[in-house]
């Protein structure tokens, strides 16, 4: 909710800027709905919900003007003009911009213990308040250990992804097959030692035993005149490389419990498969596209003698890629901390908070807050950012495709939010309505997320990508 601080005049510039009409005056101070969601519990026809930012919204195509809402609503701010709700606050923070003095607070940045004094010294009748839930030690940051690669250093060879035991490494090298990449996976097959790490052959020492073309993950030797020949290039290659951040989501999500989190680290015993055959839900909790079903191993129902699938691709902290990367250093045991703070370019689109499968983030105009103690830095929310405003350990990236915007006219309030907070000019101003411009729209959804009366018909689809960290 937002407050006033005793500076506060009584001018009303805020009441007059509120959209919803949330704001009124008592005792020379403006007061406004406590966002407590008694309204939204209360309402028959489902015409209240809560929006990304913690505020609540009427629906004005559910709503049927019963005055169940204002009948419930502890503060009695809650009234009904012209079959319209109104004085349930959104949350979009207008009063605050619009107040000359600053005295509008946002209760968010207020301890509990503070929202509960201010709240009392009003006098206002309202509901008990009991036994609320006090922790001393807030949590200031959050962090995760995982095997990451350094992008400095990295040639992209591949050679990590060829001994992942449980393939969770997925690199792309931007070179043309038949080109060696340098994983040097020849000299590791070669029995006599006759190919070094430079891929250079000592042809008196070499057998013709023909181990390493076969081997090659990239057709790049071959034999000429008897002579192994290795194709190569003196440049540094372009690629990406992908692997499991080791977030944990994958087995909070597994149907089956075959996939443990276990001090950190994932665990996987396939013989749970056989209770429950489905991993459908577990793979689309990967926020890296990383885990699949392998196709390779299976393990067999005896009731049904059926061979069902078994999990890949998720990372079980062996070290293998650290290991076997000695030329390079590139891989490295990394820990990933994070204190919830985004950068200046958040634009408040709320895909962050609609893609957080922990409800750990709550959105504020051009800010976001983060639940720490829920958050499980599973990086998701940086994945899908449309403005990389979230700091990420991943090249992987999930990008706006394509989307539908529109504002349905007879819904709108006309309050403006829309208009104010598109940071791409994608919303016009025609003969006093709003209208999307879908030449400038990028469906990053901050429109939909700052409108109080649920105006908008929007969608969006996603598609995967590579982007920078």
């Amino acid at each position: 909710m937002f407050l006033s601080a005793n500076t506060c005049e009584g001018k009303g510039d805020c009441i007059k800027q509120c959209p919803t009409k949330a704001i009124r005056l008592i005792n020379g101070k403006a007061f406004s709905c406590l966002t407590c969601g008694i309204c939204y519990k209360n309402c028959p026809n489902d015409a209240i919900f809560k929006n990304k930012y913690g505020g609540y919204v009427v629906d004005r195509a559910k709503c049927n003007g019963c005055g169940i809402c204002m009948y419930n609503c502890p503060t009695n701010n809650i009234h009904i003009d012209d079959g319209v709700v109104y004085g349930i606050c959104s949350r979009c923070g207008v009063c605050r911009e619009a107040c000359p003095i600053n005295s509008r607070i946002d209760g968010f940045e207020l301890t509990k213990e503070k929202q509960l004094n201010f709240i009392d010294s009003l006098k206002i009748l309202m509901p008990p308040i009991e036994d609320i839930p006090h922790k001393s030690n807030k949590i200031t940051e959050v962090s995760r250990g995982f095997f990451t690669t350094d992008f400095d250093n990295c040639i992209f060879c591949g050679r990590c992804q060829k001994y992942c035991p449980t393939t969770a490494i997925n690199v792309v090298l931007d070179r043309d097959e038949g080109i060696c990449s340098g994983c040097r996976i020849c000299a590791d097959v070669c029995p006599n030692g006759s190919m070094n790490k430079n891929q250079l052959v000592n042809t008196d020492t070499c057998t013709l035993c023909l181990n390493c073309l076969k081997a090659c993950p990239h057709n790049a030797i071959s034999v000429d005149d008897f002579k192994i020949t290795v194709n190569r290039l003196n440049h540094k290659p372009n690629g990406s490389i992908v692997s499991c951040l080791n977030c944990g989501l994958c087995a909070d999500a597994c149907e089956n419990d075959s996939l443990r989190n276990i001090d950190n680290k994932l665990r996987y015993n396939p013989t749970f498969d056989v209770e429950n055959r489905t991993h459908e839900v577990a793979i689309k909790s990967c926020p890296v596209s990383i885990l699949k079903e392998d196709g390779e191993m299976f393990v067999f129902d005896e009731l049904t003698e059926e061979e069902l699938p078994t999990l890949s691709s998720f990372c079980v902290s062996c070290g293998k890629c650290v290991q076997v990367c000695d030329e390079k250093n590139a891989r490295k045991y990394m820990t990933a901390v994070w204190d919830g703070r985004v950068s200046d370019e958040c634009i408040s689109c709320g895909i962050c908070s609609e893609v957080c499968p922990k409800d750990a983030i709550t959105l504020q105009r051009e800010n976001i807050i983060v639940d720490l103690e829920k958050c499980v830095l599973c990086e998701n929310c940086a994945i899908y950012c449309p403005v990389d405003a979230i700091p990420k350990n991943t090249m992987f990236k999930r990008e706006i495709a394509s989307g539908f915007n529109f504002i349905d006219q007879e819904l709108c309030m006309h309050c403006g939010l829309c208009y104010d907070i598109c940071s791409y000019e994608a919303i016009d101003k025609i003969d006093g309505n709003f209208i999307v411009n879908d030449d400038k729209c990028i469906f990053c959804g901050a429109c939909k997320n700052a409108c109080p009366a649920n105006a908008f018909l929007f969608e969006r689809k996603f598609k995967d990508s590579i982007g920078g960290i």
